[in-house]
């Protein structure tokens, strides 16, 4: 088992991928070790999203609140603005929960240990690890599924997913080494993500070649297998989107808790299979000819938008008017920004 982390290891040293937070295999070495601040931030980030999409974000993150101490003072909503479009609203409000208890119960310092990191908010076994394996060479075993990829291979092992994760993670502990830790658990993913990838893997040129059993018995690109998904549901809904005399929106928070909690959006309905109209204001209201459609985790939606203009004196029974001056389309979560792109041309001001 040394053997194959050693050159894995070897591999990663000539091939590691450049990141915002990530340190170098040399300056590792050489006892540099990355702020856990920007590592827990980029696996905050990472979860269900891709490495290209987060690139930007952690960068805008990174240069608008520099420290951890930056982030737990900011205000929620502009921390919800900037998360806009990542997706899974949740770990945004989580992030400013765990900046602020890292702050508040451990002096600004992120804790070491494994155990100690599951108790902040918004931190899992997962994220634990790669805290601890990535910001302080911990002996943790890192298992996303870049990892759950590559072991199935190497171990040839068709056991379905989910139902597979305990034998992978026993099977990457197995190879997670006592040094360099942190980078073993950055090179296992790389490898995942760029020669070990879920179609057409490169295995001629994969460091893990010769003792790759799924190579050998031909199975690499059947690997891992899954247990089949069942059918998305769609799920229907209603958005009204009502613009004043003086070109303010109406707009509304939704509701801590539940998707898309605490983002700005456009009053609606609820997301049902039959929604009930739920007009937030007497108004001459139009459907518009086009529909908003956005996939989440467990199932699609499709919204219907109606939309009207209304006179300054009017008082709204849910939300309240955001000045043109103030409204950043680009703030809103994407499905909402899906209704606004088709529906601001319908309500655009001469």
């Amino acid at each position: 088992m040394r053997e194959l982390s050693a050159s894995l290891l070897d591999w990663y040293d000539g091939h590691a991928r450049t990141m915002p937070w990530r340190t170098s295999p040399a300056d590792r070495k050489a006892g540099v070790l990355p702020d856990p601040y920007t590592v827990w931030l980029s696996e905050v980030m990472l979860q269900q999203t891709t490495v290209a999409a987060v690139r930007d974000y952690h960068r805008k993150f990174t240069g608008l609140w520099p420290r951890i101490g930056d982030l737990a003072r900011a205000d929620d909503a502009d921390v919800m603005a900037a998360w806009a479009g990542l997706g899974y609203y949740a770990r945004a409000r989580n992030l400013l929960k765990c900046a602020r208890a890292v702050v508040a119960d451990h002096d600004g310092q992120f804790p070491q240990s494994y155990d100690t990191l599951l108790t902040l908010p918004g931190i899992g076994p997962y994220t634990a690890a790669a805290i601890a394996a990535i910001a302080f060479d911990q002996p943790c075993t890192v298992v996303d599924g870049n990892v759950e990829r590559v072991m199935a291979r190497l171990h040839d092992i068709h056991t379905p997913l989910p139902g597979a994760k305990p034998e992978l993670t026993a099977k990457a502990a197995d190879l997670t080494p006592q040094e360099r830790p942190g980078d073993y658990a950055q090179a296992v993913m790389d490898l995942g993500a760029t020669i070990c990838t879920p179609r057409n893997p490169a295995c001629g040129i994969c460091p893990w070649r010769d003792p790759c059993a799924a190579r050998l018995a031909g199975t690499a690109s059947d690997l891992p297998r899954k247990t089949p998904k069942k059918k998305t549901p769609t799920r229907y809904g209603i958005a009204y989107v009502a613009r004043r005399a003086d070109g303010a929106w109406l707009l509304e928070t939704r509701p801590e808790k539940g998707l898309l909690g605490g983002m700005l959006g456009w009053p609606g309905s609820d997301w049902n299979d039959a929604p009930e109209a739920a007009p937030p204001l007497d108004a001459d209201w139009a459907l518009l000819g086009e529909e908003a459609r956005h996939t989440f985790t467990h199932f699609h939606l499709r919204l219907q938008i109606m939309t009207a203009k209304v006179p300054q004196d009017v008082r709204p029974a849910r939300g309240d008017f955001m000045a043109q001056s103030r409204f950043q389309p680009a703030a809103l979560p994407t499905v909402m920004r899906k209704v606004y792109d088709l529906a601001a041309a319908t309500l655009r001001q001469d």
